[in-house]
């Protein structure tokens, strides 16, 4: 047996659920820090507008959870909380395939939101009656995080849990 069908499955799936938690945390970093950054420079002007621009900048980082619940998911699809499974190249390929669109729909949407929130602090800074249209300005982009999550759970259910 070769090295490919020893371990190539479970190295495929392992990818997988790997992308999906590393690339939505890499997605949720950039947000989180874009909106971080206009959130300062609103610091610096109006200290008192604090917490509702942390909560505008929290929100980029759902992503970030998403892809660890997938991640989470996907190894106990697999098998892998139960001991070291003997995954087919095929099974493995599946399982990657699965965590695929959190995986990219993490990383961009949570770059997306990030853009949305820092432009919802200078809505905050400008007219701070209004910010909670920024918030649902930021609802929007959430709205396809949250498919991406439901893609990849629902694949991972129906490729291995049915």
């Amino acid at each position: 047996m070769s090295f490919l069908e020893s371990f190539g499955g479970l190295a495929l799936a392992l990818l997988g659920g790997g992308l999906a938690a590393g690339l939505s945390c890499v997605g949720s970093a950039k947000g989180t820090g874009l909106a971080g950054e206009a959130a300062a420079g609103l610091m610096c002007e109006d200290p008192s507008k604090f917490g509702k621009a942390m909560i505008l900048q929290v929100l980029p980082g759902t992503q970030g959870l998403y892809g660890t619940v997938v991640w989470f998911f996907s190894i106990y699809a697999i098998g892998l909380l139960n001991g070291m499974p003997d995954l087919s190249v095929m099974d493995g390929l599946r399982c990657f395939a699965a965590c695929l669109p959190m995986a990219l729909g993490g990383l961009l949407s949570a770059i997306a939101q990030g853009r949305v929130a820092a432009a919802s602090i200078n809505i905050l800074a400008k007219k701070p009656s209004d910010w909670s249209k920024g918030l649902v300005l930021c609802g929007i982009v959430e709205f396809y995080a949250i498919l991406s999550l439901l893609a990849s759970m629902l694949m991972l259910n129906f490729l291995f849990l049915a």
